[in-house]
């Protein structure tokens, strides 16, 4: 990323952080986007924030791109999977099988998935391709 994408980016996540909503921050990271096209970070945070906004159509297009870019991105494939769940699309389970396996070969990664899917339901929750996405992953 850029520079001043990167600032942007940064600024971003503190934003949601400090509890922003998706419709604010969606414009911030769509310029972070333009900045940076080929940011598989700041795709996948932008299709997060359009789940969270209920823009199913909009989030599979940056969850695709960014899964693209970075197909063992285990957050990019979770948001490719929501997002197809939402649109009433197929190709779920592959995404899910595929985050499943990058998450089983790192806890942090499986740890920062698990966190960011329990701030989802905070924000939205009763989500509920996302309760099943969850189980999906972490159900023992």
């Amino acid at each position: 990323m850029a520079e001043s994408a990167e600032a942007l980016f940064e600024q971003g996540i503190e934003q949601y952080k400090a509890g922003a909503s998706a419709s604010e921050l969606i414009p911030v990271f769509k310029e972070v986007c333009d900045m940076a096209p080929k940011s598989s970070p700041a795709l996948t945070c932008l299709a997060w924030l359009y789940l969270l906004a209920d823009k199913p159509n909009a989030a599979l297009k940056s969850a695709q791109r960014a899964v693209k870019l970075s197909p063992q991105d285990p957050q990019g494939r979770v948001n490719l999977a929501l997002a197809l769940l939402e649109t009433g699309k197929k190709g779920v389970r592959d995404h899910i099988d595929e985050a499943a396996q990058v998450m089983s070969l790192s806890a942090e990664l499986k740890e920062e998935v698990q966190k960011n899917l329990e701030e989802g339901l905070s924000r939205k929750p009763d989500w509920k391709n996302l309760q099943r996405v969850q189980k999906w992953l972490f159900a023992s």
